[in-house]
């Protein structure tokens, strides 16, 4: 009985968390960029060069750069330092996705190794405890679910964290950047960090939404594979 109601208080509150967040996944969707803004970030620096220029400005020159021909994804890799810039050209979100990687560059490097080990512990305990339930080689399978969430809760919170951050500095980070190099105008500038704050609106609450999520759902998935 208890882990149904694990199940249903799990997935009550993954909705009730989209209905306060007011989550319209069909708008992300649908969401199209507007052309006239990407014409004029376009006039900006290749994404190398925009990598370089932004990480200058925030005094983190160490950071290596690299660019993935193969992946429309950027990414900061803590561990090595790295920021693997995506092959995605002609989108007026690109100077605030670089921001965004470069601002996460200049976060406490104890936080950002401490995500990986515990997202990586997390993963692994999930896996380990999944396949002990199924073999039945678990006595107290409600034990190990309630460590599981707590794990959860720290991964969640550490790595909700990261992004919140680096999401809301992005857009004055990227608007200081295009102030600075002077390429559009003050009117321009403001059109495009108009947009970068409807993105921000509806991606953060949208990150939060889905991390949270998806670790309700790996408890969900434990909680029917101990009641099987």
């Amino acid at each position: 009985m208890e882990y149904i109601i694990i199940i249903l208080t799990s997935i009550v509150f993954i909705i009730l968390l989209k209905r306060i967040f007011n989550i319209k996944i069909s708008v992300l969707k649908n969401y199209k960029e507007d052309e006239n803004l990407t014409k004029l970030t376009d006039k900006f620096p290749n994404n190398i060069e925009l990598t370089k220029e932004i990480l200058k400005k925030l005094n983190n020159e160490k950071v290596q750069i690299k660019e993935n021909l193969d992946s429309e994804t950027s990414l900061y890799i803590a561990l090595t330092d790295t920021i693997s810039i995506s092959s995605k050209k002609n989108s007026f979100a690109r100077i605030q996705t670089i921001a965004h990687e470069c601002a996460h560059s200049v976060q406490n490097k104890t936080i950002h190794i401490s995500n990986f080990i515990i997202s990586n512990i997390y993963l692994i305990y999930f896996a380990l405890i999944l396949i002990l339930t199924i073999f039945n080689l678990i006595s107290n399978p409600l034990l190990y679910l309630c460590i599981f969430a707590i794990l959860g809760f720290l991964q969640f919170t550490i790595r909700a964290y990261l992004e919140i951050d680096a999401m809301t500095k992005a857009k004055y980070i990227a608007k200081e950047y295009m102030q600075e190099k002077e390429i559009i105008s003050k009117e321009e500038i403001d059109l495009i960090c108009t947009e970068y704050d409807k993105l921000n609106k509806m991606g953060i609450p949208f990150y939060v939404w889905n991390l949270f999520s998806k670790n309700m759902i790996k408890i969900i998935i434990y909680a029917i594979i101990a009641i099987i």
